[in-house]
């Protein structure tokens, strides 16, 4: 079945970073941020960490939103519910500044808009860890806008994160297609390939490389956006 719609990975895909140098940008920013009001930075750090895992794991009853801010009360106390301005406050402006510790490779956008030419649907299988106010700024970081894609994941749509392959099932329900006339593009291995076990095609980006297995990447159609350009024809 001919490809009709393509699904990109966002961060280390569209978005070049080195996923290390990002977290600690985040994180430090955000706990500065906090601080001020009552927030422990190292509990702060190791309270994410642990939603983050919640969100990971989570069975698909409730929203990923949901499941992070139920364990971040949790760990940090009811309070924190007043409290989600300031985190708001945060993605509008402190976060912004990461954008500095990104990377930024045109071709990227050029392929979005390539692929919008040629007919196809495109959606952003991002891992569903951000609100959807970071997931729209990495967006333009990349030289992109929402409205490049008829799906996006966010923690607030999701309720499932990579590499469950349900992620990918609702992703599919979602856009109405069948596996077989999709092309899962991203940069990390354990997550991204994962979508091949559903049906899907697939295509290892390899500009930002993640192999935390050491996993044969010849098994991959992979390399640059040209690479990615050439093998959609």
């Amino acid at each position: 079945m001919a490809i009709t719609t393509v699904l990109f990975d966002l961060d280390g895909t569209l978005l070049p970073q080195d996923q290390d140098v990002f977290l600690k940008s985040y994180f430090s920013r955000l706990v500065r941020k906090l601080a001020p009001h009552g927030y422990d930075p190292d509990l702060t750090v190791k309270a994410i960490w642990k939603c983050t895992g919640a969100m990971i794991n989570n069975d698909g009853s409730c929203t990923n939103e949901q499941a992070f801010w139920r364990d971040f009360a949790k760990v940090c106390g009811e309070h924190v519910v007043n409290d989600l301005p300031i985190f708001d406050d945060y993605y509008r402006n402190e976060f912004q500044q990461v954008a500095s510790d990104c990377g930024f490779n045109p071709k990227a956008a050029e392929c979005i808009a390539a692929l919008k030419q040629k007919g196809y649907r495109l959606a952003l299988a991002t891992n569903p860890l951000f609100p959807a106010i970071a997931t729209e700024s990495r967006m333009r970081w990349a030289g992109l806008n929402k409205e490049d894609f008829a799906l996006y994941t966010t923690y607030e749509n999701s309720r499932y994160c990579k590499p469950n392959l349900n992620y990918y099932r609702e992703l599919l329900k979602e856009l109405n297609v069948s596996p077989e006339e999709c092309l899962m593009v991203g940069n990390d291995v354990s997550d991204d390939m994962v979508a091949r076990e559903l049906g899907m095609q697939v295509f290892l980006l390899t500009d930002c490389l993640i192999n935390k297995q050491g996993t044969d990447i010849s098994q991959f159609p992979n390399g640059s956006f040209d690479e990615l350009m050439a093998f959609i024809g």
